[in-house]
């Protein structure tokens, strides 16, 4: 149990790989506060009781959970969470973000809420609670406390290859790697890891429209998309075992974790005086030429 006498707080911990993951942790020894708002698939909705399903989920399995039911995305009940981790157990040493929901649409189809309800509760909802987080851990290295910290944040492959039925979801999932490759920087002084997520995995958010059939559950065999897989890399990071690792993004699925290498620069065109539009088309016209147009990558390869 490497996780013994460590406290996480996971948000969206009530169903699909929130849940799994809250499980995870509870058994490798960590007690959880498990947030979740009781939402829909689109955010609509408020249900409280898949937030207890889960502590009493853990609590047969001889662990510690404690629900806590405010929205990840509000400033003051984010920071609630915390103050629920720290009043019931003590301390905070695992944050899992991993709240959200999705209304896909078309570029010029998507309203403006629709856009900015999904933002906020994937970008802002990993904004308020990683700065809760750093700030917790912060003062606690200032008071002379022992610091443990692992933060882990939950993006998408969506954001490198944007789907155009996503403008909101993939825009929010790009944001939510920078935000977390900053933290890992800041917090690295206070021994505090910091790391992206991406899984593909079946949860309510894929169980309708397009992508239903791929991550449908198969009758038998292996289940290629359930999110039972991705929660061992969760319970891995939050863990002494990767007090190393820091400001990585693993895409994880299946049998399958990779690690996303960072952007590299592709192939640099140098001029001897300042650029034109006549010795641009000189220069690039040629390279392009050979390119075909960017097209969504999104791509599931074969098992």
């Amino acid at each position: 149990m490497v996780l013994d006498g460590k406290v996480a707080v996971v948000t969206g911990g009530a169903t699909g790989l929130g849940r799994c993951h809250a499980l995870e942790l509870a058994r490798q020894g960590a007690r959880v506060v498990v947030n979740d708002l009781g939402a829909k698939a689109d955010g609509s909705g408020r249900d409280e009781s898949a937030a207890r399903a889960v502590c009493d989920e853990i609590e047969s399995l001889g662990g510690e959970a404690v629900p806590h039911f405010g929205d990840a995305a509000d400033w003051n009940t984010s920071k609630g969470m915390f103050e629920t981790a720290v009043e019931h157990f003590g301390d905070v040493n695992v944050v899992v973000c991993n709240a959200g929901f999705i209304r896909d649409a078309i570029l010029f189809n998507m309203t403006e809420k629709d856009f900015d309800d999904v933002v906020r509760v994937h970008l802002k909802g990993h904004f308020c609670t990683i700065r809760h987080a750093t700030a917790y851990w912060r003062e606690r290295a200032k008071a002379g406390g022992a610091v443990y910290g692992r933060l882990i944040a939950t993006s998408s492959e969506s954001a490198f290859f944007a789907p155009p039925g996503q403008p909101n979801y993939s825009a929010a999932k790009a944001g939510i790697i920078a935000i977390t490759m900053g933290a890992a920087q800041l917090m690295q002084k206070y021994g505090v890891t910091a790391n992206v997520i991406m899984p593909r995995a079946r949860t309510r958010m894929n169980e309708a429209g397009p992508l239903a059939a791929l991550f449908k559950k198969p009758e038998a065999g292996f289940d290629t998309f359930a999110p039972e897989n991705v929660s061992p890399l969760v319970g891995w990071l939050a863990s002494p075992l990767a007090a190393r690792v820091s400001g990585h993004v693993f895409v994880v699925w299946a049998k399958d974790v990779t690690v996303v290498s960072r952007p590299t620069l592709e192939q640099k065109f140098q001029s001897d005086a300042r650029w034109t539009v006549e010795s641009l088309q000189t220069a690039l016209g040629p390279h392009f030429e050979k390119l075909e147009p960017v097209k969504d990558g999104y791509t599931v390869p074969a098992m």
